[in-house]
Protein backbone atom coordinates (compact mmCIF):
# COMPACT_ATOMS: atom_id res chain seq x y z
CA UNK A 1 0.00 0.00 0.00
CA UNK A 2 1.33 3.67 -0.57
CA UNK A 3 1.52 6.24 2.06
CA UNK A 4 -1.79 7.92 0.54
CA UNK A 5 -4.02 8.99 2.86
CA UNK A 6 -7.61 8.33 2.51
CA UNK A 7 -10.04 11.16 4.18
CA UNK A 8 -13.41 10.12 5.33
CA UNK A 9 -16.33 11.62 6.29
CA UNK A 10 -18.79 10.12 8.77
CA UNK A 11 -22.74 11.20 8.10
CA UNK A 12 -23.91 10.77 11.67
CA UNK A 13 -21.40 9.76 14.99
CA UNK A 14 -24.63 7.27 16.68
CA UNK A 15 -23.70 3.82 17.40
CA UNK A 16 -22.99 2.97 13.76
CA UNK A 17 -20.25 5.96 13.30
CA UNK A 18 -18.96 5.77 17.14
CA UNK A 19 -18.77 2.64 17.89
CA UNK A 20 -18.28 0.84 14.84
CA UNK A 21 -16.44 3.05 12.20
CA UNK A 22 -14.56 5.74 14.43
CA UNK A 23 -12.61 2.91 16.18
CA UNK A 24 -11.03 1.25 13.28
CA UNK A 25 -10.86 4.13 10.85
CA UNK A 26 -8.77 5.71 13.36
CA UNK A 27 -6.11 2.77 14.04
CA UNK A 28 -5.67 1.06 10.99
CA UNK A 29 -3.26 2.72 9.21
CA UNK A 30 -4.02 5.44 5.85
CA UNK A 31 -7.06 6.88 7.00
CA UNK A 32 -8.02 9.97 8.96
CA UNK A 33 -11.57 11.04 10.26
CA UNK A 34 -11.62 14.42 8.76
CA UNK A 35 -15.59 15.03 9.60
CA UNK A 36 -18.27 14.17 11.17
CA UNK A 37 -21.87 15.48 10.35
CA UNK A 38 -23.94 15.89 14.11
CA UNK A 39 -26.62 18.43 14.08
CA UNK A 40 -27.29 18.93 17.80
CA UNK A 41 -24.09 17.42 19.49
CA UNK A 42 -20.24 17.01 19.44
CA UNK A 43 -19.74 13.13 20.27
CA UNK A 44 -17.08 13.32 17.68
CA UNK A 45 -15.07 16.34 18.98
CA UNK A 46 -15.35 14.33 22.09
CA UNK A 47 -13.77 11.35 20.96
CA UNK A 48 -10.66 13.37 18.86
CA UNK A 49 -10.83 16.94 18.76
CA UNK A 50 -8.97 16.69 15.66
CA UNK A 51 -12.36 15.93 13.86
CA UNK A 52 -13.98 18.87 11.89
CA UNK A 53 -17.88 19.38 13.22
CA UNK A 54 -20.65 19.78 10.57
CA UNK A 55 -24.03 20.55 11.01
CA UNK A 56 -25.50 19.49 7.49
CA UNK A 57 -24.37 16.79 5.32
CA UNK A 58 -24.00 19.71 2.12
CA UNK A 59 -21.27 21.17 4.76
CA UNK A 60 -19.53 18.07 4.44
CA UNK A 61 -20.23 17.17 0.88
CA UNK A 62 -18.50 20.26 -0.18
CA UNK A 63 -15.17 19.76 1.77
CA UNK A 64 -13.55 18.71 -1.69
CA UNK A 65 -10.77 16.90 0.58
CA UNK A 66 -13.20 14.54 1.94
CA UNK A 67 -12.94 11.15 -0.63
CA UNK A 68 -15.42 8.35 1.05
CA UNK A 69 -18.71 9.03 3.06
CA UNK A 70 -19.97 6.47 5.54
CA UNK A 71 -24.03 6.73 5.20
CA UNK A 72 -25.14 6.27 9.26
CA UNK A 73 -28.13 7.74 9.36
CA UNK A 74 -31.32 6.65 9.83
CA UNK A 75 -32.82 4.38 7.01
CA UNK A 76 -35.26 6.52 4.99
CA UNK A 77 -32.22 8.85 4.28
CA UNK A 78 -29.71 6.21 2.98
CA UNK A 79 -30.84 7.25 -1.10
CA UNK A 80 -30.87 10.57 -0.56
CA UNK A 81 -27.60 11.02 0.66
CA UNK A 82 -25.89 8.23 -1.14
CA UNK A 83 -27.14 9.84 -4.11
CA UNK A 84 -25.76 13.46 -3.04
CA UNK A 85 -22.59 12.22 -1.93
CA UNK A 86 -22.25 10.47 -5.49
CA UNK A 87 -23.15 14.09 -7.12
CA UNK A 88 -20.18 15.56 -5.32
CA UNK A 89 -17.30 12.73 -6.15
CA UNK A 90 -17.50 10.91 -2.77
CA UNK A 91 -17.11 7.09 -2.47
CA UNK A 92 -19.62 5.59 -0.53
CA UNK A 93 -20.27 3.26 2.13
CA UNK A 94 -23.86 2.64 3.42
CA UNK A 95 -24.96 1.26 6.61
CA UNK A 96 -27.37 -1.24 5.97
CA UNK A 97 -30.09 -1.49 4.66
CA UNK A 98 -27.99 -0.45 1.44
CA UNK A 99 -31.43 1.06 0.16
CA UNK A 100 -34.90 0.16 1.18
CA UNK A 101 -35.50 -1.17 -2.34
CA UNK A 102 -33.77 -2.93 -4.99
CA UNK A 103 -34.46 -0.42 -7.56
CA UNK A 104 -32.78 2.64 -5.27
CA UNK A 105 -30.00 0.08 -4.77
CA UNK A 106 -29.84 0.22 -8.43
CA UNK A 107 -30.06 3.78 -9.36
CA UNK A 108 -27.39 4.19 -6.84
CA UNK A 109 -25.12 1.66 -8.66
CA UNK A 110 -25.81 3.02 -11.97
CA UNK A 111 -24.47 6.50 -10.58
CA UNK A 112 -21.42 5.52 -8.87
CA UNK A 113 -20.33 3.72 -11.83
CA UNK A 114 -20.94 6.34 -14.28
CA UNK A 115 -18.82 8.17 -12.09
CA UNK A 116 -16.59 5.78 -11.36
CA UNK A 117 -16.83 5.93 -7.81
CA UNK A 118 -17.80 3.11 -5.40
CA UNK A 119 -20.12 2.26 -3.45
CA UNK A 120 -20.69 -0.82 -0.90
CA UNK A 121 -22.53 -1.73 1.98
CA UNK A 122 -21.36 -2.30 5.34
CA UNK A 123 -21.61 -5.61 5.96
CA UNK A 124 -18.80 -6.10 9.04
CA UNK A 125 -20.97 -9.34 9.94
CA UNK A 126 -18.84 -11.42 7.42
CA UNK A 127 -16.10 -11.04 9.75
CA UNK A 128 -17.88 -12.10 12.39
CA UNK A 129 -16.35 -14.97 14.91
CA UNK A 130 -19.20 -17.46 14.56
CA UNK A 131 -19.67 -16.77 10.65
CA UNK A 132 -16.21 -17.32 10.09
CA UNK A 133 -16.18 -20.88 11.88
CA UNK A 134 -19.13 -21.51 9.91
CA UNK A 135 -17.52 -20.94 6.74
CA UNK A 136 -14.32 -23.28 8.15
CA UNK A 137 -16.40 -25.77 8.72
CA UNK A 138 -18.36 -26.14 5.08
CA UNK A 139 -14.98 -25.35 3.24
CA UNK A 140 -13.00 -27.95 5.19
CA UNK A 141 -16.07 -30.27 4.97
CA UNK A 142 -16.27 -31.25 7.78
CA UNK A 143 -20.45 -31.56 7.32
CA UNK A 144 -20.51 -32.69 4.33
CA UNK A 145 -23.74 -31.58 1.97
CA UNK A 146 -25.58 -28.58 3.38
CA UNK A 147 -28.95 -30.40 3.71
CA UNK A 148 -30.55 -27.43 6.26
CA UNK A 149 -28.77 -24.39 7.20
CA UNK A 150 -30.92 -21.72 10.37
CA UNK A 151 -29.15 -18.64 11.15
CA UNK A 152 -30.81 -16.39 13.94
CA UNK A 153 -29.84 -12.64 15.46
CA UNK A 154 -32.33 -12.17 18.55
CA UNK A 155 -32.60 -9.36 20.90
CA UNK A 156 -34.58 -8.93 23.63
CA UNK A 157 -36.69 -5.95 23.60
CA UNK A 158 -40.36 -6.62 24.87
CA UNK A 159 -41.73 -3.08 25.33
CA UNK A 160 -41.37 -1.16 22.50
CA UNK A 161 -38.65 1.58 23.10
CA UNK A 162 -39.66 4.99 22.07
CA UNK A 163 -36.40 7.46 22.06
CA UNK A 164 -34.77 5.97 18.93
CA UNK A 165 -35.65 5.64 15.02
CA UNK A 166 -35.39 2.38 14.72
CA UNK A 167 -38.48 1.92 16.62
CA UNK A 168 -40.52 4.03 15.01
CA UNK A 169 -42.62 3.13 11.72
CA UNK A 170 -41.85 4.82 8.43
CA UNK A 171 -39.95 3.71 5.27
CA UNK A 172 -37.32 1.55 5.93
CA UNK A 173 -37.79 0.98 9.48
CA UNK A 174 -38.54 -2.27 11.25
CA UNK A 175 -36.26 -5.39 12.34
CA UNK A 176 -36.12 -7.01 8.25
CA UNK A 177 -34.56 -3.55 7.63
CA UNK A 178 -32.34 -3.78 10.43
CA UNK A 179 -30.69 -7.42 11.22
CA UNK A 180 -32.31 -8.92 8.18
CA UNK A 181 -29.14 -8.06 5.74
CA UNK A 182 -27.11 -9.86 8.21
CA UNK A 183 -28.26 -12.51 7.98
CA UNK A 184 -29.17 -12.26 4.63
CA UNK A 185 -26.42 -11.44 2.88
CA UNK A 186 -24.51 -14.04 5.03
CA UNK A 187 -26.95 -17.00 3.60
CA UNK A 188 -26.38 -15.93 0.00
CA UNK A 189 -22.24 -15.65 0.57
CA UNK A 190 -22.01 -19.27 1.74
CA UNK A 191 -24.90 -21.05 -0.79
CA UNK A 192 -25.24 -18.22 -3.38
CA UNK A 193 -28.72 -17.22 -4.96
CA UNK A 194 -31.63 -18.70 -4.17
CA UNK A 195 -34.78 -20.12 -6.22
CA UNK A 196 -37.51 -18.46 -4.26
CA UNK A 197 -38.44 -16.25 -1.07
CA UNK A 198 -40.86 -17.08 1.27
CA UNK A 199 -41.27 -14.76 4.60
CA UNK A 200 -43.35 -14.54 7.90
CA UNK A 201 -42.79 -11.00 8.94
CA UNK A 202 -45.16 -9.61 12.18
CA UNK A 203 -45.54 -7.31 14.86
CA UNK A 204 -45.85 -9.51 18.26
CA UNK A 205 -45.43 -7.08 21.03
CA UNK A 206 -48.28 -4.93 22.24
CA UNK A 207 -47.67 -1.43 20.51
CA UNK A 208 -45.09 -1.97 18.22
CA UNK A 209 -44.69 0.61 15.01
CA UNK A 210 -42.56 -1.82 13.28
CA UNK A 211 -41.71 -5.58 13.06
CA UNK A 212 -40.64 -6.81 15.15
CA UNK A 213 -40.11 -10.62 14.46
CA UNK A 214 -39.36 -12.54 11.18
CA UNK A 215 -38.81 -15.55 9.28
CA UNK A 216 -37.54 -15.97 6.02
CA UNK A 217 -36.74 -19.24 4.19
CA UNK A 218 -34.75 -18.92 1.32
CA UNK A 219 -35.38 -22.33 -1.07
CA UNK A 220 -32.72 -24.42 -3.18
CA UNK A 221 -32.95 -27.78 -5.09
CA UNK A 222 -30.98 -29.39 -2.25
CA UNK A 223 -31.23 -27.45 0.99
CA UNK A 224 -33.40 -25.36 3.51
CA UNK A 225 -31.95 -21.90 4.32
CA UNK A 226 -34.15 -20.26 7.50
CA UNK A 227 -33.47 -16.80 8.57
CA UNK A 228 -34.93 -15.47 11.97
CA UNK A 229 -35.17 -12.95 14.58
CA UNK A 230 -37.37 -11.67 17.01
CA UNK A 231 -36.90 -8.99 19.59
CA UNK A 232 -39.04 -11.27 22.21
CA UNK A 233 -36.24 -13.64 22.41
CA UNK A 234 -34.39 -13.43 26.26
CA UNK A 235 -31.93 -15.98 25.76
CA UNK A 236 -29.67 -15.77 22.46
CA UNK A 237 -29.47 -19.72 21.73
CA UNK A 238 -29.23 -21.07 18.98
CA UNK A 239 -26.94 -18.47 16.55
CA UNK A 240 -26.70 -21.33 13.56
CA UNK A 241 -27.85 -24.99 13.09
CA UNK A 242 -26.25 -26.72 10.22
CA UNK A 243 -26.96 -30.15 9.21
CA UNK A 244 -25.11 -32.04 6.44
CA UNK A 245 -24.72 -35.45 5.34
CA UNK A 246 -21.32 -35.95 7.45
CA UNK A 247 -22.61 -34.30 10.93
CA UNK A 248 -24.23 -31.59 12.52
CA UNK A 249 -23.21 -28.09 13.74
CA UNK A 250 -24.87 -26.44 16.83
CA UNK A 251 -23.59 -22.91 17.95
CA UNK A 252 -24.59 -19.81 19.88
CA UNK A 253 -24.19 -16.62 21.40
CA UNK A 254 -22.77 -13.71 19.37
CA UNK A 255 -19.92 -12.33 18.00
CA UNK A 256 -17.83 -10.12 20.74
CA UNK A 257 -16.54 -7.35 18.78
CA UNK A 258 -19.74 -4.88 19.57
CA UNK A 259 -20.16 -5.51 22.94
CA UNK A 260 -16.03 -5.18 23.08
CA UNK A 261 -16.26 -2.17 20.59
CA UNK A 262 -18.96 -0.60 23.43
CA UNK A 263 -16.83 -0.63 26.18
CA UNK A 264 -14.39 1.86 24.87
CA UNK A 265 -11.56 -0.54 23.73
CA UNK A 266 -9.88 -0.33 20.44
CA UNK A 267 -9.30 -3.11 18.04
CA UNK A 268 -5.59 -3.35 18.37
CA UNK A 269 -5.13 -5.89 21.02
CA UNK A 270 -3.76 -9.37 20.55
CA UNK A 271 -6.88 -11.04 20.85
CA UNK A 272 -9.07 -8.72 19.44
CA UNK A 273 -12.59 -10.67 18.25
CA UNK A 274 -11.52 -14.27 20.32
CA UNK A 275 -14.63 -15.69 21.23
CA UNK A 276 -14.84 -17.33 25.15
CA UNK A 277 -14.94 -20.96 25.61
CA UNK A 278 -18.49 -21.01 26.00
CA UNK A 279 -19.54 -19.53 23.05
CA UNK A 280 -18.23 -22.14 20.52
CA UNK A 281 -19.96 -23.87 18.73
CA UNK A 282 -20.36 -28.10 18.91
CA UNK A 283 -19.73 -30.51 16.20
CA UNK A 284 -21.02 -33.55 16.12
CA UNK A 285 -20.17 -36.42 13.69
CA UNK A 286 -18.61 -39.94 13.06
CA UNK A 287 -15.25 -38.40 12.82
CA UNK A 288 -15.41 -35.97 15.43
CA UNK A 289 -18.07 -34.90 18.51
CA UNK A 290 -16.85 -32.30 20.36
CA UNK A 291 -16.67 -28.62 20.70
CA UNK A 292 -15.03 -26.42 17.99
CA UNK A 293 -12.91 -23.54 18.73
CA UNK A 294 -14.00 -20.50 17.18
CA UNK A 295 -12.53 -18.25 14.63
CA UNK A 296 -11.23 -15.05 15.93
CA UNK A 297 -13.02 -12.53 14.31
CA UNK A 298 -12.08 -9.21 12.82
CA UNK A 299 -13.94 -6.39 11.07
CA UNK A 300 -10.30 -4.66 9.72
CA UNK A 301 -10.57 -6.35 6.35
CA UNK A 302 -13.22 -4.47 5.67
CA UNK A 303 -11.84 -1.34 6.74
CA UNK A 304 -8.47 -2.14 4.62
CA UNK A 305 -10.26 -2.85 1.37
CA UNK A 306 -12.24 0.79 1.08
CA UNK A 307 -8.76 2.35 2.19
CA UNK A 308 -7.60 0.06 -1.05
CA UNK A 309 -10.72 0.70 -3.07
CA UNK A 310 -10.23 4.52 -2.68
CA UNK A 311 -6.37 4.75 -2.19
CA UNK A 312 -5.33 1.99 -5.45
CA UNK A 313 -8.44 1.46 -7.36
CA UNK A 314 -8.97 -2.16 -5.80
CA UNK A 315 -11.98 -3.73 -6.01
CA UNK A 316 -14.56 -3.45 -3.28
CA UNK A 317 -15.25 -6.76 -1.42
CA UNK A 318 -18.82 -6.64 -1.06
CA UNK A 319 -20.01 -6.39 -4.56
CA UNK A 320 -22.90 -4.52 -6.46
CA UNK A 321 -24.26 -7.80 -7.49
CA UNK A 322 -24.18 -9.04 -4.24
CA UNK A 323 -26.34 -5.83 -2.70
CA UNK A 324 -28.57 -6.20 -5.07
CA UNK A 325 -29.01 -9.72 -4.32
CA UNK A 326 -29.58 -8.37 -0.55
CA UNK A 327 -32.41 -5.94 -1.80
CA UNK A 328 -33.77 -8.40 -3.63
CA UNK A 329 -34.61 -10.79 -1.15
CA UNK A 330 -35.86 -8.21 1.14
CA UNK A 331 -38.24 -6.86 -1.60
CA UNK A 332 -39.56 -10.31 -2.36
CA UNK A 333 -40.21 -10.95 1.90
CA UNK A 334 -42.40 -8.56 2.14
CA UNK A 335 -44.37 -9.37 -0.72
CA UNK A 336 -44.28 -12.44 0.33
CA UNK A 337 -45.48 -11.46 3.75
CA UNK A 338 -48.62 -9.44 1.64
CA UNK A 339 -49.46 -12.21 -0.79
CA UNK A 340 -48.68 -15.35 1.49
CA UNK A 341 -47.37 -17.02 -1.13
CA UNK A 342 -44.06 -18.53 -2.29
CA UNK A 343 -42.00 -16.06 -4.35
CA UNK A 344 -39.39 -16.65 -7.16
CA UNK A 345 -36.23 -15.06 -6.83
Amino acid sequence: MSDTIVNVGLVGFGLSGRYFHAPFLSTIPGFKIKGVVERNRNDAQAYDPAIENHKSIDSLLNDDAIQVVFICTPNETHFEYAMKALEKGKHIVIEKPFANTEAEAAEIFRLAESKGLVATAYQNRRWDSDFLTVKRLISDDRLGNIFEFESRYDRYRPVPVTNTWKEQGGVGAGNVYNLGPHLIDQALVLFGTPETVTANIKSLRGGSAIDDYFSIVLGYPDKVVTLKSSLLVYHNEPRYLLHGSKGSFFKGGLDVQEETLRKDQLPTGENWGAEPENRWGTLYSDAYTGIVKSEPGNYSPFYRNIRDCVAAGAQPLVKPREVLNTARVIDLAFKSEAEKSVQPF
